[in-house]
């Protein structure tokens, strides 16, 4: 009896041994353990309405308001700025209501992010007029002295692209953003013209503006 019990202690030694000897078996058996681990983690959102369905009140964002979603990524203004409020109470009482992934079912990609060189910018809509934030985006320092952002003065003159926001919005209603034929159509006059200062204050005007 104790035979065996050596034996199969030997037999499992033996097998552990070939595991952490074999630099491609141990390799492949991690990547097998995240896959699972990830399908586990990752698959049952897929069909959660609370992650897949828009809340109340939530509207696809305005051709304006995609020129300026455009510009923000386009000058990196997430490398500074987080658009998610976790649900603590610190970060509630400073923030506002905590994120919730319905509100950004239209978003692709989202912002989310948790860098906070810069405030969080979730619930930054109508928060300050349209004027303050152009003053503040021409040259911070004018608005909040210690400010340690760059300014964007060129926004004023440059003129928004309009041209490939209809092909933009094809493109997001493919993957499910609800934009009308009328509403590609009509998106172009609705740009044009436009400075992307104006894009841009248009998108964060409308941050965090559906969920109270």
């Amino acid at each position: 009896m104790r035979l065996n019990k050596d034996q199969d202690k030997g037999k499992q030694s033996f097998q552990h041994e070939r595991i952490e000897t074999n630099n491609f078996l141990m390799v492949a058996l991690i990547l097998c353990v995240i896959a699972f681990g990830g399908l586990v983690e990752i698959l049952p959102l897929f069909f959660q309405k609370s992650t897949t369905q828009p809340i109340t009140g939530l509207k696809p964002y305005s051709p304006l308001q995609l020129a300026g979603r455009d510009i923000y990524i386009r000058e990196g203004c997430y490398n500074c700025h987080s658009q998610m409020i976790r649900p603590f109470r610190a970060e509630t009482l400073r923030y506002g209501h905590y994120s919730v992934a319905g509100e950004f079912v239209y978003d692709h990609p989202f912002q989310w992010g948790s860098k906070r060189t810069g405030p969080d910018l979730q619930r930054v809509g109508k928060k300050y007029s349209d004027e303050w934030h152009r003053i503040h985006l021409t040259n911070p320092r004018n608005m909040i002295p210690e400010s340690v952002m760059p300014a964007y003065p060129w926004l004023n003159e440059s003129k928004v692209d309009a041209v490939h926001i209809p092909a933009h919005m094809r493109a997001l209603r493919a993957v499910g953003v609800p934009y009308t034929d009328e509403d590609i159509k009509k998106s172009f006059d609705e740009v044009d013209g436009k400075t992307e200062m104006d894009a841009l204050i248009a998108y964060l005007q409308i941050l965090g503006t559906t969920l109270k």
